[in-house]
């Protein structure tokens, strides 16, 4: 049966967004049947030709598997590229690599990303479409985060938070201004604010403080919809194995 490419794509597991499936084709990282291939509407059989991206083959998995991570401070989301291995870096894969079969833990993404210094909540999975479905932007799952800064907040200053900040990011050598939508903001001390975002650009809650004048000390993601990270009693660097209606039924 044949299957348009950038579907193909999205349900392999690989991406964590619809978008960057679509900029692996466009680049021209991916091959079908040997040859480069540019167009995401491209129809194809599977069954009958091999795709790759940078050489390597990907595959729709014949079994999804849902975890729940507490990821610790000091990994990435991303699996580690040469210089990221020369530096010392680490993954949040390396944690599953050995204790999962090598076919299941090569095709785990992270719905969406912490950075290197955030801990928390994540959902690592090979369902392409439950990315999608979280990740999306369009439908506006909210996380949540506790926050500690390294100057009082200040009532001004949530009230900046619930409004909408305007930020920059960079995308592709691209710079993009960027107003956020408003958050929901919790005072917890002086230093400590829980904040509900409904997005998800790249280091996003660290500008916006850096946009007030301020810093962030640590930042710890506690719930995704009403999935929440207490309810599974696991210390960092631990994870669960779930079922994708004990998310889908949270979020």
């Amino acid at each position: 049966m044949k299957i348009r490419l950038h579907q193909f794509l999205s349900r392999t597991g690989h991406f964590n967004s619809k978008g960057k499936a679509k900029r692996a084709v466009w680049d021209g990282k991916i091959t079908v049947g040997g040859k480069t291939v540019r167009d995401i509407s491209y129809e194809f059989n599977p069954s009958k030709r091999e795709v790759k991206i940078d050489g390597s083959t990907l595959t729709i998995p014949e079994n999804y598997s849902y975890f729940i991570l507490n990821k610790p401070e000091g990994v990435i989301c991303s699996r580690i590229n040469k210089q990221e291995s020369f530096l010392g870096k680490k993954s949040i894969f390396d944690i599953f690599s050995g204790s999962l079969d090598s076919k299941t833990a090569d095709s785990l993404v992270s719905v969406g990303r912490l950075d290197e210094g955030t801990t928390g909540l994540l959902i690592v999975t090979n369902d392409g479409i439950l990315v999608d479905e979280i990740a999306n932007p369009k439908n506006s799952v909210d996380k949540t985060y506790i926050l500690r800064a390294s100057s009082k907040i200040t009532s001004k200053d949530i009230s900046s938070l619930r409004a909408g900040i305007e930020i920059s990011y960079s995308d592709d050598g691209e710079r993009i201004r960027y107003t956020t939508a408003p958050a929901k903001v919790l005072r917890i001390s002086d230093y400590s604010i829980e904040i509900t975002i409904f997005e998800g650009k790249k280091r996003q809650i660290r500008r916006m403080m850096e946009k007030l004048g301020n810093r962030v000390l640590d930042l710890h993601r506690s719930s995704i919809g009403k999935l929440e990270l207490d309810e599974f009693s696991l210390d960092p660097g631990q994870y669960i194995e779930v079922t994708r209606e004990d998310i889908i039924g949270s979020i």
